[in-house]
């Protein structure tokens, strides 16, 4: 039997959820016919989720996260 504990990083869960989120924003956008990039750039800049479709609920999931996350997780992407 293992008796190690497991150790989890939880900010390290938090930015994998995000990216995850992200993701699947994305291919929504990108489904409805907008770019993905475009919309979110407008979303982050303005704070107007009317960016953002409501289609498969994208708005809604997207306006959850705090947009200093999004903006620090992207920039932490960009710098690796």
């Amino acid at each position: 039997m293992d008796e190690r504990t497991n150790v989890y990083d939880v900010k390290e869960i938090k930015r994998e959820d995000l990216v995850n989120t992200l993701k699947e924003i994305c291919e929504i956008l990108k489904e409805r016919g907008y770019d993905p990039l475009s919309q979110i750039t407008g979303y982050l800049i303005s704070g107007d989720p009317g960016y953002i479709t409501t289609y498969k609920d994208a708005r809604h999931k997207l306006c959850i996260i705090d947009r200093v996350d999004i903006v620090s997780v992207l920039l932490e992407m960009a710098l690796k």
